[in-house]
Formats: structure tokens, sequence, C-alpha cells
């Protein structure tokens, strides 16, 4: 049995002549072709009419358009090939011109070709003219993947865009079967534009795999995505309440810290002015002993004294009262700073911090005199303390003097006394680092 297609050796693609054999090692650069007995299929869409190649083809044109029925009409154009290569014939010139002379014998009626109506709407939409849009689409042709044709008229009108009768509405014979004529190409801008179709189908068939890749995939990736939304969101809330539980209870145990360190302090200090108020007594008891000795008077018999209430109130009237040493008065500076100012807890640590930079660069260098001496009127100054309440002050207990009219707070080398620098930098430290400073 001849052979009725050319089959390629190296995809197994099927090829109806030679001609396309040639575009397809053009095309593929595959050169390893036989003769085969296999038909090249035309299956024809009994819905629209679309002839396919191959079963490939039709599966495709039925996902595009969900068309299912196909005619087999592969056994209707089968014939055997011809390994020649096809030549112009002559007589291919001498058929315009006998067309030309039945036309002229006898005159036939002409109308405008039919075309798709919706891409002419289409193109009319565009802003083309009925005449130009219906001579593009009847002069581009036919193509084979979807919107091709609306692109081939696009394409046809910008490269004939300056043909004198672009706006004539083309005719043809209201008799004729045959496509009207198309302009006429070269060889070479024939194979050129066959090999553009060519590129276009297979990127259309590309993006079309693409498109139903991701049809087919999208319900899968959404509930998926969803999900890892809804877990990230569920994490997100526990680690939220985590947080939230353990500033609670890092707040909480701060809190109970911190009382319990104040009452041991308070109690500290209630028993150190408990041991000082009987250091001072006893210092008294001697000191009357001592005079009665010098006095020549017998010792007193303490089995005779009775303390009465009253005595008692009147010893603790005459104890001398405990001066408040330079620390606690730094502390209660401090401490009235961070009252007056309690509204704005920014600006107090800031007005903290600034004293302490003072302080610690006299106490790094206590022979510059430019960290000895400050400027009243610094607008920097005013700001972070000058205009505080207690912020001078407790520069003051420092060892700082106003002078030259109260223009500048200095403090001179013979006063430095590190030990109160010490202090103040301590109080400083510790205002900073306790949030329940001041609150009580």
């Amino acid at each position: 049995m001849a052979g009725v297609s050319l089959k390629c050796g190296d995809c197994g693609a099927l090829l109806k002549s030679v001609q396309e054999a040639q575009d397809h090692a053009e095309l593929t650069s595959h050169s390893n072709f036989s003769e085969s007995t296999e038909a090249v299929l035309n299956l024809v869409c009994a819905t629209c009419g679309k002839p396919c190649r191959s079963k490939t083809e039709s599966d495709l044109h039925t996902k595009r358009t969900g068309h299912t029925e196909f005619a087999d009409k592969t056994a209707e154009v089968t014939k055997p090939i011809s390994l020649e290569v096809p030549k112009a014939a002559a007589m291919d010139i001498d058929e315009p011109a006998a067309a030309d002379a039945s036309t002229t014998s006898q005159p036939e009626e002409m109308v405008a070709p039919e075309v798709d109506k919706k891409i002419l709407d289409e193109l009319e939409a565009m802003g083309f003219p009925t005449a130009r849009a219906t001579r593009a689409l009847h002069y581009s042709g036919d193509v084979i993947c979807c919107n091709a044709s609306l692109e081939a008229a696009v394409n046809w009108v910008v490269e004939h865009e300056n043909d004198p009768d672009i706006d004539e509405m083309p005719m043809v014979s209201i008799n004729s079967k045959v496509e009207a004529p198309k302009p006429s190409l070269t060889p070479e801008e024939m194979k050129q534009k066959a090999q553009e179709l060519r590129y276009g189908a297979l990127k259309c068939i590309s993006k079309l795999h693409c498109l139903h890749f991701v049809i087919a995939t999208w319900p899968v990736e959404r509930i998926r995505i969803g999900k890892e939304l809804l877990e990230a969101k569920r994490i997100e809330e526990q680690n939220e309440r985590k947080r939230f539980v353990f500033i609670c209870l890092y707040s909480s145990v701060v809190f109970h810290r911190t009382r319990t360190l104040l009452m041991a302090l308070r109690k500290a200090e209630k028993d150190e002015e408990k041991r000082a108020r009987e250091k001072i007594r006893q210092k008294l008891e001697e000191d009357k002993a001592e005079r009665r000795r010098k006095l020549g008077l017998p010792p007193e018999d303490p089995a005779t004294v009775k303390p009465s209430a009253p005595v008692v109130e009147e010893k603790k009237s005459m104890l001398p009262v405990r001066p408040a040493t330079k620390q606690e008065q730094m502390r209660e500076c401090l401490r009235s700073l961070k009252q007056s100012h309690k509204d704005d807890d920014a600006k107090v640590k800031r007005a903290f911090q600034t004293l302490l930079t003072y302080i610690g660069n006299v106490a790094k260098n206590p022979s510059e005199e430019k960290f000895r001496k400050i400027r009243l009127n610094n607008q920097t100054f005013q700001d972070r303390v000058g205009s505080l309440q207690g912020g001078i002050g407790f520069l003051e207990l420092c060892g700082f003097e106003k002078i030259e009219g109260d223009e500048f707070l200095f403090l001179a080398r013979d006063k430095v006394d590190m030990a109160v620098l010490n202090s103040a930098g301590s109080e400083l430290t510790s205002a900073i680092n306790n949030p329940f400073f001041g609150v009580l």
C-alpha cells in the first residue's frame, strides 16, 4: 500500500505533504522522515465544524469549547502522498487570465464577502471602519487557535494601512464558491508568515495547558492556602495569649518582690533608728554618771528610779532628731521630681539619665572644668533638667554652686567628693531601673 503521510522519526508527528515536512524540519531541526500508511486524522467537530488533525488537538478543542462529538472524515480525504517537491505550474499564472476572460464574457453580480460577525463587531468596537475591518477579515484568512482571527486581522490592517484601497469594501462574485484571491506574497514572506502562525499556535497551546493546569489545581490550592492561613492565625493568637499571661505573671512577681523589698527596707530603717536611740540613751546615762562622780555624789541606784510616763515622754522629746543624710535628701529630691511630673514618664526618665550623665562625667574626669561647669540658660539643659522641679537642687546636693550672678552651676575641684558622686549615681540608677520609684 502506498504511503499516505510522512512520519517524523524524531517526534512521531504525521504530516500530509512534503511541504509540511520541510516546514516541520525548519521549525524543529528534525530530519528523519519516512513514508507511513497511517493517515493524518481529519476529525470535524459536529457542533462548530472545526477540523482537528490529531486526538490531542480534538481533546484541546473539547476542553476549550465543551464540544465532544467529532465526525471522522479521514477516509474521504486520504490519498497517496507524492514525494516530489511541489513547483509552481504555469497554469497557476494563466488561471487569472482565464478567469478574467470568463468574467469579461458574462458580468457577474458582486457582493461583500461573508465574515465572522462577532470578530467584525469587535474590530468596529476597537475603532476600525466597517469596510477596513471586513477587508482585513477577508484577506487575513482562518487560523486554528482562539482569538487568532482577530489578531491576524489587526496585523493585516497594520501591514496594509498605506494601501490606497484600504477603506474600500471588498467585493466577490455571488456565485463564486472559491475564496477571493489574497494579496500575493513572495515565497520568503509566505514561509515567514507560516512560521509565525505555527509559533503562535504553539504558544497558544502552551498557554492553554498552563490555564488548564491552574484551573484543575486551583480548588486544591485554595483549600491548602486557607488551611495554612487558619493555622497561622491560630498560632499567632496562641502566642499572643502566652505573651499576655507571661506579662501578667512577670508584673505580679515584680510587684510582690518590690513590695517585699520596700517592707524590708522600712524594717531595716526602723531597726537602725531604734539602735541609734539606744546608743544615745546609753551615752546620756554615762555622761550623767560621770557628772555625779565628778561632783562627788554617790552613784544613782537604779532601783530607786521609777520612770513614769511623763518622764519617758520628756526623755523622748529631749532625744535629738537624726538629721537626714545627703543620700536621703537626694532620694527625696528625685522622688519630688518624679511626683511633680508623674504624667510624663519619658520626660522624667530623660531628666534622670541627663543627671546621671553629668555626675558620671565629673566622676570620670574630675580635673576637666568643662564637666564641672554648667550654663543655666542653656536651652537643652533647661528642657531636660533646669525646668523640672528638683533638677537643680539635686546638682546642688552633689556640690554644685551657682556663680556669676546665677548664670552657671560650678563644682570646684577641691569640693569634688567621690563618695557623694557615687551615692548620687546609685540613687539615679535605682530611680531609672525601679518602675515603682516615687509611687509610694
